[in-house]
């Protein structure tokens, strides 16, 4: 990639390869304008497809737009190319955590600073409804002051996926820090799995080595399943009785995120982070006016279109989106007037901030809905439902949305600004 373009979207200087996966690859770059030094994970669009991995690529940018903690890697912002997928992440300079393990274990105290660091980061994590799922030392990076950064969110797992039971379902980890109940295949909660995956974790930090492992395994998941570990001498009566209430195999009675706050060992030299919430506002269907989120607002954005990768981001096949500068409750009366002025077009608002059109003898059937994309910005967005096509261009391109558009700072330049979609065979 940096052979064939150093720079990135006339943004991006790339440089040195970080890292290689099955999917993907980081690269270390910086940001001309501001000379920050960001990684850039690319994700081929074609071994997405190939490999049946779209959605998980979907749930890491949901996932990750929603998480803002000094100990979860950031991410700035999402590029696209018609083959390539590129996220912008915090640079962390001190590399994976697996790479120090290797040399060497670490002393209690230096793994419980890195284990209070981790903790902060899970319970804020599934306080908000996000499950990372796949925690080992290897997602865990360190930035240049040594402070831990969580990463790699693409197992991850929000409420929403809930099944009807209350529970997750999907076989997921890597082998030696999965949760026994994964492997019982009878469905888990995410947070008690993530906080297993913590003990293990915190067990090889300060042993230097996994409580469950075997070169055979099924071998390995019987113990995993029985909880079959034995603890080195070196380690304290506390940790001992800490890492019991972490790796507990009845989820349960597992201890939980608010409990190993709580807990003795934990505690030592503890300092609660307190930061800003940055989080963007998300709203189910049916609270009122829509608050864009992160994904929405990069499927308007020119060049960087991933509708076409994206389901549940198709393009709009006969409409168009565009920005205009005013409020939703505003554009919503002023759609209501236009239609009063043709003839047999019938109104119904519905609960959220939209309306539906029909009309012209069943010939023009239409669904405008109106998102907040700033304080003053909102994006309007008008699909064809049914009826006639070319009904449908008259009334909405001749009648409807010039009145919408009259009193606006709305401007074509706009328009081109967040890759609106023309109505088909508007000019």
């Amino acid at each position: 990639m940096a052979a064939e373009s150093t720079v990135l979207f006339g943004k991006y200087e790339v440089g040195r390869l970080l890292g290689c996966g099955a999917f993907a690859k980081v690269y270390h770059a910086r940001n001309i304008d501001k000379g920050q030094s960001v990684a850039v994970k690319v994700v081929s669009k074609k071994k997405l497809a190939a490999t049946g991995m779209t959605t998980n690529v979907k749930r890491e940018i949901t996932i990750m737009s929603r998480l803002h903690h000094p100990n979860i890697v950031k991410l700035h912002e999402v590029l696209a190319t018609k083959t390539k997928i590129y996220f912008i992440l915090e640079f962390a300079k001190g590399g994976e955590l697996f790479s120090r393990i290797a040399k060497s274990r670490f002393s209690e105290d230096l793994a419980r600073r890195f284990f209070q660091q981790l903790i902060s980061a899970v319970g804020y994590c599934h306080a908000r409804g996000v499950f990372h799922r796949d925690l080992k030392p290897e997602n865990l990076l360190l930035d240049e002051q040594g402070n831990l950064k969580v990463s790699d969110f693409g197992l991850g797992a929000v409420k929403e996926q809930l099944a009807v039971d209350g529970v997750l379902h999907t076989l997921c980890g890597t082998p030696a820090y999965v949760a026994p109940e994964i492997l019982a295949k009878k469905g888990y909660d995410g947070a008690k799995v993530d906080v297993w995956s913590s003990g293990v974790i915190l067990f090889v930090l300060v042993a230097g080595y996994l409580p469950f492992n075997d070169p055979n395994l099924m071998v390995m998941y019987r113990k995993i399943y029985k909880g079959e570990y034995r603890c080195p001498r070196w380690f304290s009566t506390e940790l001992r009785r800490f890492l019991a209430r972490l790796l507990d195999t009845n989820p349960e009675t597992r201890i939980s995120v608010d409990e190993i706050l709580k807990d003795a060992w934990f505690k030592k030299g503890y300092k609660e982070v307190t930061f800003g919430d940055l989080g963007l506002e998300w709203k189910s269907e049916g609270d009122g006016v829509k608050d864009l989120n992160a994904f929405d607002i990069i499927s308007f954005s020119t060049g960087l279109n991933l509708s076409g990768l994206f389901d549940s981001l198709k393009e709009v096949e006969e409409g168009e989106r565009f920005i205009l500068k005013e409020s939703p409750e505003k554009v919503v009366e002023k759609l209501v007037a236009a239609a009063a002025t043709v003839e047999g077009i019938i109104v119904r608002r519905r609960k959220e901030c939209g309306v539906e059109l029909e009309g012209c003898n069943g010939n023009f059937a239409a669904l405008v809905e109106v998102y907040r994309l700033s304080p003053e910005l909102v994006v309007v967005e008008v699909r064809r439902r049914d009826g006639n096509g070319g009904v449908f261009r008259d009334v909405w391109s001749n009648k409807l949305r010039p009145y919408l558009c009259a009193a606006s700072s709305s401007t074509t330049s706009d328009r081109e600004e967040t890759g609106a979609k023309p109505v088909a065979g508007e000019s």
